[in-house]
């Protein structure tokens, strides 16, 4: 019955609002309060009768009531006495979050006459709530060589608060590097930054531990702190940088999903991996934004991934960062300021009607490449559109006709550097706000033959070892070409070169495929030292190109020669004589043995050994020099003939050796007039064998028909003893030289004699001649002695 009288009162209040209305009789008023909020529920907020001037004892009669539009009906009315009461406690900050005026609407209807006031109650904001860091600590990372005066934005405290209440200021703890700069953003928010006022040195401090404090305005104030923890690092000196400081987008509210809001874009001078760029949101956005709006890591498009309302929040402030892949990596930040606003809802459609895919990197400017529709489904002004592609490529939009647009290349195209486009266009009407949308053109840039083939580098310098194995390889060539398929297929040949007078390709071979060059023969280092080809390398494209390389081939040397004795010579492994006189000293230079080796460096480096000796004790050869010396004085009891084997061997791996045999006579008392062998020096080029064995064996000769002679004068002068006043002078004188009694070596020699490395010249005299006579102590003893004689003493006398 209750339910029943009631639906037939509300039809008769409807009933009488209709008459009140034709008949303009309603009366209208506002009233206003202000509360605090977070008040007990059934606190006072205002007496509604009172201040409509009502009478109280006829508000039950009159149906007074509150008629309110907030349903979670926080405000209740008492109908006895008019008074306006908290119904339960209110909290601004969940009724009306971030916004700056928080207004509860009621109206107040009375019936007999029918009136209705209309009033609001603000909910005023009390100081309830502390600064709160999202994070904590906050990790920032920094090159030890950022210059001071850099910025590094700190992520901002979060208060719920509205008003003076909110966050007004930002402390930082005391230290020797850091300053704080506090801004105000457009939106009242402030920010902090931390200001690098003195250089970091990571190798004194690698890292340091501040503290952030909030603070807000409220009475007594209210803050909230955050460890900030800086690793002071090497790395890459230069952070990205926006283009813009700030982003500034207006935005409809209907826009749908994937509309691209603004692009973002910040360029780093460094290079390598320290200059490639990813985008993303930054701590300080907020997990609102990041359900509405996504970023693309790679280009910087800021796109809506979900649905905006302007009623719920008219603008947005997007943080982002450009982070460098270096390591350590350095952010970059901007901010991107979204506005929202309500237009019209029918963004323009972008159809593609024709789109070739695939253009030559040789097109000319002007080439069409795509034509494309541009439709809006609105009329009038939000009908009008306009279309047009990023400036940073070599196409642009031509206008066909009426919303009709033509695809067009604008600059030279290059496969090489860029084989694909995917060109963003980006369509929008003549609205208020305008609606824009955007779609993606892939065009492929087809290759043409315009690059040759490129080595690696422009000379190639190679080292082959002496006595190689004919078909080994010996050096490998690489040429690239950046074109495309056969394009960029190449092959390898020589070009006219000639080795010592002979083609190249009868030394060398190369493989057309891989470059890879083989030798056909064994190199010898005595016979070609290096030599010099021209390898080319060749397209497939049409017309082919080309381009050439030189190769430098070094032969090294291997140790595959032995020593070769030049002097003394001998023939047929027959040892070679010489003479000694036996009145030489300890150092006497016998004789000086000369070996060449057709090796070079310390292959050809000759070392001389006495390897086997009648009397080892009696000579010594120099390691290097090869003279062979006496070790001691000759003495008597000595072997007249003394046989030598002396070992000549290189310094290579492994070492060469060769033999000489010298066999010495050793002659008494005759060595005053034999020029010592150290002053002769002999041209192994020019010196004849044959000439000095016969001036060894004419010389033995006359050595022992001289013995024999002085032999035979010896026993005559002994027999004639009693003749002693002939011995007081020199009366047995015999001369040496004449035609008949000369001792002569043999021929003269008239070349001069060159050793390798004695660095002398001298000439071998024509004839050697001595006289000697008897020595008066020859017939007081039963021994042999000569001197020699004394000129003037004619041959009588002798």
């Amino acid at each position: 019955m209750a339910n029943s009288r009631s639906t037939n009162a509300l039809k008769c209040e409807l009933l009488g609002i209709i008459v009140l209305l034709s008949a303009s009789a309603l009366v209208f008023g506002k009233i206003h309060y202000s509360i605090p909020e977070e008040m007990d529920p059934g606190a006072f907020v205002g007496n509604v009768a009172e201040d409509l001037g009502l009478n109280v004892r006829k508000l039950t009669a009159r149906r007074f009531r509150l008629a309110s539009a907030d349903r979670r009906q926080c405000l209740e009315v008492n109908l006895e006495n008019g008074i306006l009461f908290a119904n339960e406690r209110i909290d601004r900050e969940e009724l009306c979050g971030p916004m700056p005026a928080c207004v509860l609407s009621f109206e107040i209807v009375i019936e007999e006459p029918l009136e209705m006031y209309r009033g609001e109650v603000e909910i005023l904001d009390i100081n309830d709530n502390s600064p709160v860091f999202p994070e904590s600590p906050i990790l920032l990372q920094m090159a030890e060589f950022i210059a001071p005066g850099s910025r590094f934005p700190l992520e901002s405290a979060l208060d719920p608060d509205v008003g003076t209440n909110a966050i007004t200021t930002y402390k930082i703890s005391p230290n020797e590097h850091f300053g704080l700069k506090v801004q105000s953003a457009e939106d009242g928010t402030k920010t902090a930054e931390l200001l690098l006022e003195t250089p970091l040195d990571r190798e004194r401090q690698s890292s340091l531990q501040l503290v952030l404090t909030a603070i807000d305005g409220g009475n007594p104030h209210r803050s909230g702190t955050a460890r900030i923890i800086i690793n002071v690092l090497d790395s890459n000196d230069n952070a990205p940088a926006f283009d813009h400081k700030i982003y500034r987008v207006s935005l409809a509210e209907n826009s749908p999903r994937g509309t691209l809001v603004v692009t973002v874009h910040a360029a780093d001078p460094d290079e390598g991996p320290n200059a490639e760029v990813s985008y993303s949101f930054s701590n300080r956005a907020s997990q609102k934004v990041r359900e509405l709006f996504s970023l693309n890591a790679t280009t910087g498009e800021i796109t809506v991934q979900g649905i905006l309302d302007y009623e719920e929040a008219n603008s947005y402030a997007i943080d982002v960062q450009a982070v460098d892949n270096g390591s350590p990596a350095i952010a970059g930040h901007s901010k991107v300021l979204i506005k929202l606003i309500d237009v019209n809802d029918n963004a323009p459609e972008i159809l593609l009607t024709s789109v070739s895919g695939t253009v030559p990197e040789n097109a000319a400017p002007g080439t069409v490449t795509a034509l494309i529709n541009v439709i809006d489904r609105d009329s009038g002004e939000n009908g009008q559109v306009h279309c047009q592609i990023p400036k940073n490529v070599p196409f642009k939009i031509q206008t066909s006709s009426s919303n009709h647009y033509k695809l067009i290349t604008s600059g030279l195209l290059d496969r090489e550097t860029v084989p694909m486009y995917n060109i963003p266009v980006l369509a929008w009407d003549s609205g208020s706000p305008s609606l824009s949308t955007n779609k993606s053109i892939q065009i492929s840039v087809s290759d043409v033959n315009d690059n040759a083939p490129r080595f690696a580098r422009s000379s190639y310098t190679e080292y082959v070892m002496e006595n190689n194995a004919p078909g080994a390889s010996i050096s490998a060539v690489t040429a690239f070409d950046p074109d495309l398929d056969q394009n960029s297929y190449v092959t390898y040949s020589f070009k006219d070169n000639l080795i010592q007078g002979s083609p190249a390709s009868t030394y060398l071979s190369i493989n057309s495929m891989n470059g890879t060059i083989y030798a056909l023969r064994s190199f010898d280092y005595e016979q070609i030292k290096n030599f010099q080809i021209q390898v080319q390398a060749r397209d497939g494209g049409v017309p082919p190109l080309s381009s050439s390389a030189t190769v430098n081939v070094i032969i090294l040397d291997q140790n595959d020669n032995a020593p070769v004795v030049v002097l003394p010579s001998s023939r047929s492994g027959s040892a070679t004589a010489e003479v000694v006189p036996q009145s030489a000293d300890q150092g006497y230079l016998a004789i000086k043995i000369i070996a060449t080796d057709a090796d070079s460096g310390q292959n050809a480096r000759l070392s001389y050994q006495l390897l086997k000796a009648t009397d080892p004790s009696l000579f010594n050869v120099g390691l290097n020099s090869g003279e062979i010396r006496t070790a001691r004085s000759i003495l008597e009891q000595d072997a007249t003939t003394q046989s030598l084997v002396i070992l000549v061997k290189d310094n290579g791996q492994p070492r060469l050796s060769s033999t000489v045999t010298i066999l010495f006579s050793i002659l008494a008392n005759v060595t005053e007039t034999f020029p010592e062998s150290s002053n002769l020096v002999t041209n192994p080029e020019y010196f004849s064998d044959l000439n000095l064995y016969l001036i060894i064996i004419l010389g033995s000769t006359s050595f022992i028909f001289l013995v024999t002679i002085i032999l035979l004068i010896g026993i005559k002068c002994k027999q004639d003893r009693n003749i002693t006043e002939d011995f007081n002078s020199p009366s047995c004188c015999y001369r040496l030289g004449d035609s008949n009694d000369t001792f002569n070596r043999g021929p003269a020699l008239k070349e001069s004699l060159n050793y390798t490395g004695a660095g002398e010249m001298a000439r071998i005299p024509e004839t050697y001649h001595y006289s000697v006579c008897l020595s008066p102590e020859s017939a007081k003893s039963d021994f042999l002695f000569l001197k020699p004689c004394t000129p003037p003493m004619s041959q009588a006398q002798c």
